[in-house]
């Protein structure tokens, strides 16, 4: 099989449309945020600045970065052009995130050329009709184009002939496998385990051993790249949720529950406008000491329902209420996942639903003509709304 499929994956995003749209920005090092690190562009990335950063981290890296506040709109307007641009090139777009898709190119050599070819016309009409740097990774099969198209950052083009897959993948760290984070690497490091070929030279009986079954059997597939996933047109996310940091002031739990609510507040808006439902929801937490956790919680039925949903989210935090105490909260977030179309909801007795539809309803009606900050709830008055980070679609 040809390599047919392409990872394409705009580079920096946010901090590239901000440098995009103000030239005094560029080949400057900047940081979308300020408080904690959204993006930051590759002038700043070059100095070890990094997403999720703190101001005191990225201030001693990096301290004469241009910090600018983030403009999503701006970053949405990008993404909807950019992917406007894909499926012009081919019907078979995989969207993975708001600036990365997957595309299967494999059935347009007759009237489009190789796969390579068309790479390199993609990469000129983003630059040309979107002012963006992408890279793009070709290979033969999505973790490799993956992998490809993360070697060539920045602004680069990689690809990786059928016959030479191996030679390519085995050299790498062993970061580049899916799935190997800080924890896993520190294990295969304990063993001597530092590369892709390290990994592939074990048995999977080895690996299963060492990393369990479901991560052993995964790292020895791709060790070995075997993945057979298809490129799949059509997927809708499914996850959506937000969060915000809350500085090192040790806010009350009254004030974190109210942080937590008005986050809820978006994110349930987010959702019926996209005529969704879910099931379940998950509380994000990040402590003083930078570790984290996450506690979820799962409805009985799907729902976009604020205030259900907002139940769910007390209980949450309630039951964490002493660990908050204990370790100082510095960021809270909220996603809402196992989503379904709305249209899927088995529907409650009309007299159980009507009023919480109405509230609903006429809090997105206000909100949409006057403004996200047209309403808010009585704990959040008089308090600094903060910064609402839309979650990145899983």
């Amino acid at each position: 099989m040809a390599a047919h499929i392409l990872h394409a994956d705009l580079d920096a995003f946010y901090a590239s449309v901000e440098q995009r749209d103000n030239p005094d920005l560029r080949g400057r090092p900047v940081i979308v945020g300020g408080g904690v690190v959204l993006a930051a562009s590759y002038e700043a990335k070059e100095l070890g600045v990094r997403t999720a950063m703190g101001a005191g981290q990225w201030r001693q890296l990096c301290p004469h970065a241009l910090v600018v506040p983030p403009r999503f709109e701006a970053y949405s307007a990008a993404s909807k052009a950019v992917f406007a641009i894909f499926s012009d090139t081919t019907p078979l777009v995989e969207g993975i995130s708001i600036d990365e898709a997957f595309l299967d190119v494999g059935g347009l050599g007759r009237i489009a050329g190789s796969p390579l070819d068309i790479a390199l016309r993609l990469r000129a009409r983003v630059q040309r009709e979107v002012g963006l740097a992408i890279t793009v990774g070709v290979a033969r099969t999505k973790f490799l184009a993956k992998v490809a198209s993360g070697v060539a950052k920045p602004d680069g083009l990689l690809y990786v002939p059928p016959d030479s897959e191996l030679e390519f993948l085995h050299p790498l760290p062993v970061q580049r496998l899916w799935g190997v984070g800080a924890v896993t690497a520190a294990k295969l490091a304990e063993r001597g385990i530092y590369t892709v070929g390290d990994v592939a030279e074990l048995r999977e009986r080895g690996l299963v051993a060492m990393l369990g079954p479901a991560s052993g059997r995964h790292l020895f597939a791709l060790a070995h790249n075997q993945d057979p996933r298809p490129v799949v047109v059509g997927r809708r996310r499914r996850s959506i949720g937000a969060q915000r940091a809350l500085g090192r002031s040790r806010p009350s739990f009254a004030e974190i529950e109210g942080y937590l609510l008005a986050l809820l507040d978006r994110v349930t808006k987010r959702l019926r406008t996209a005529r969704r439902v879910c099931r379940t929801l998950t509380v994000r937490l990040r402590f003083d000491d930078f570790t984290r956790a996450t506690r979820g919680h799962t409805l009985p039925a799907a729902t976009d329902n604020t205030a259900a949903l907002a139940a769910a989210a007390r209980t949450v935090l309630a039951d964490n209420r002493a660990l908050i105490a204990e370790r100082g909260l510095t960021l809270i977030g909220i996603t809402l996942s196992g989503l379904d179309n709305a249209d899927a909801l088995q529907l409650e007795l009309p007299y159980a639903r009507s009023a919480r539809l109405d509230l609903d309803t006429a809090t997105d009606r206000i909100r949409d003509r006057f403004g996200t900050g047209s309403l808010t709830r009585a704990a959040m008055l008089h308090r600094d709304p903060g910064l609402a980070v839309p979650l990145l679609p899983d």
